[in-house]
């Protein structure tokens, strides 16, 4: 984690000079500034609401309206970025490198375990997976003024919002899947690479908002992979502070509620929010106070204030794209130092070129196309557990399908391409069976890893072993196989069973070829494949990207005359 010495204001100001000077050769074009913004966003929230920990909350905000002047700023935006990008200018090149210095990093993945990632499309196309976090983090005198009590100053940071944003393979959609703060689960062990000190995994399941405190960012990203089984890019981290500065920066975002607001309780708890019934824009301390609000909106809860960012987000996509323009090279500055300073980033993002880039290819997605989810759940106490529709979500997020529900349609799997080591002879092929049909309702089915062994013996696969030591759980049969030259062996093993090519899996968690049989075959000796339901399950409570019509609900206990 490294910031410039490469400061100054005259440094800065000589930049700017050179940039302007610029402006006179300036040329047309849509270079989507705003966008660049946009992919510079993330969330974050109060955790001295309830004395309970952190809060989720959101970042990003976006300049006004100003028509007659946007041609003239896009063109001017396009100068600016091929100056600052291209370093022709002495000062611009100086102070690109300085903002380039002002982004920390940090390992994209503390774990053990790895997630492959996805197969190509036909057109050689893969998805993007992106994880947002919004970080409590009291480090600073700056972010102590913007919540949390005293005694939290310099404590462990929390991961309270958390938001895995999914960009598809042809760049057509985007989804996005807020997890709750509050969600239960078991964190895996984490290693911290400065340090080298090693976080035991969790003793049973635990909030999901302490994998920060694990080591980083880095223990977040390997808590998501373990859930959801989503192969993760990367990942942007932002805290309190840079919520604030980048909406000064940049302007206010619309947000909505159906009638007066003030979220603070007898007891002082709540964000502070104080709105009037209708449409306002907020930016600054405010829109944090959108952000994190959990008292007021709906029911009081975290699911609640899921859907209040969710609103927000869409709302700033919307206003960045219509009217993405920023009024002076001062104000661009700004925007660039303060979004810079605001992040942690891996080392896959850790440049201005390769945000920018990032930002080239989330601005490629329509607001119609873009998709608010949050994970399905349901309480355990106080807390909530991800529900059976919650594996579907991300099923459908793995399997790059838009939540939308407006795929194409898709065509029957073509046959795989023949793998360049062929199967060896049936008899030589060893097969480990193992018995995955527990479900959350369900226990494990009795003797089905001994059945489905029988049958492969039957079949002619000699060395076909039951493994009785391992009980995983998966909703579908699956073979996994651990390198290239068993995927003809593996292959070979579903097809003599009736098992779809697509369940066969490449998977480094593996020795040898492991069947698992899953809750799709409790019973029977002959496997039938279930049919595929990829519609998006209403509890995740969709938004349209597109929707301007959405209103926060305020409980009557929160409002004001």
């Amino acid at each position: 984690m490294t910031r410039s010495s490469v400061q100054g204001e005259d440094t800065q100001e000589g930049a700017t000079d050179a940039l302007e000077r610029a402006e006179a050769v300036r040329g047309d074009g849509d270079n989507g500034v705003g966008d660049t913004e946009g992919s510079t966003e993330s969330t974050t929230e109060d955790s001295s609401e309830d004395g309970t920990g952190g809060r989720p909350a959101g970042a990003g905000a976006a300049e006004g309206p100003r028509p007659r002047r946007r041609r003239r700023v896009l063109r001017w935006t396009a100068v600016v970025l091929a100056v600052v990008l291209a370093g022709t200018a002495g000062a611009g090149y100086l102070y690109y490198e300085h903002l380039n210095d002002n982004i920390r990093q940090d390992a994209l993945n503390l774990g053990d375990s790895k997630v492959a990632a996805p197969t190509p499309n036909a057109a050689g196309q893969t998805p993007l997976n992106i994880l947002v976090i919004g970080s409590d983090a009291r480090d600073s005198e700056e972010n102590q003024q913007l919540g949390g009590a005293r005694e939290t100053f310099g404590s462990t940071p929390l991961a309270d919002v958390q938001m895995l944003v999914h960009l598809s393979a042809d760049r057509s959609n985007m989804s996005v899947v807020s997890m709750p703060r509050d969600t239960l689960l078991e964190i895996p062990k984490c290693t911290d690479p400065d340090d080298g000190e090693v976080y035991p995994a969790s003793e049973g399941r635990v909030m999901t908002n302490q994998s920060l405190g694990h080591g980083g960012p880095g223990c977040t990203v390997a808590t998501w992979q373990g859930l959801t089984g989503i192969h993760i890019d990367h990942f942007v981290m932002v805290d309190f502070a840079g919520v604030v500065s980048m909406a000064d920066a940049v302007g206010g975002v619309p947000v909505c509620v159906d009638a007066n607001i003030h979220s603070r309780d007898d007891s002082g708890h709540g964000s502070g929010l104080k709105l009037a019934k209708g449409t306002h824009p907020v930016k600054g301390e405010q829109a944090l106070q959108w952000l994190r609000t959990r008292y007021g909106f709906e029911d009081g809860s975290d699911l609640a204030r899921a859907k209040a960012q969710h609103m927000y987000l869409n709302s700033m996509v919307r206003v960045l794209r219509e009217n993405a323009t920023l009024s002076s090279p001062n104000r661009l500055r700004r925007l660039a130092e303060e979004a810079t300073e605001a992040l942690t980033v891996d080392p896959g993002l850790d440049s201005v070129k390769k945000l920018y880039d990032l930002s080239n290819e989330l601005r490629r997605v329509k607001p119609e196309r873009i998709t608010m989810t949050t994970m399905p759940n349901r309480y355990v106490g106080a807390r909530v557990e991800p529900t059976e529709d919650a594996e579907q979500l991300f099923r459908l997020v793995r399997e790059d399908i838009a939540l939308d529900g407006r795929d194409a349609k898709k065509k029957p799997d073509a046959e795989p391409e023949p793998p360049a080591d062929p199967a060896a002879p049936d008899d030589e092929i060893a097969v480990q069976v193992r018995n995955g049909t527990r479900t959350d309702e369900l226990g494990t089915a009795p003797g089905r890893a001994n059945t489905v062994t029988g049958l492969l013996v039957e079949r002619g696969f000699a060395k076909a072993v039951a493994d009785p030591s391992v009980l995983p759980s998966e909703d579908r049969t699956v073979i996994r196989y651990p390198s290239a030259d068993l995927e003809g062996d593996a292959r070979r093993v579903a097809k003599s069973l009736g098992i779809p090519a697509s369940s066969v899996k490449r998977s480094t968690d593996v020795s040898g070829v492991t069947l698992v049989v899953g809750a799709d075959w409790r019973e029977g000796t002959a496997y039938k494949a279930p049919e595929s339901d990829d519609r998006t399950p209403e509890s995740a409570e969709a938004l349209n990207g597109a929707d301007d019509s959405a209103c926060m609900h305020v409980s009557p206990a929160f409002t004001w005359s």
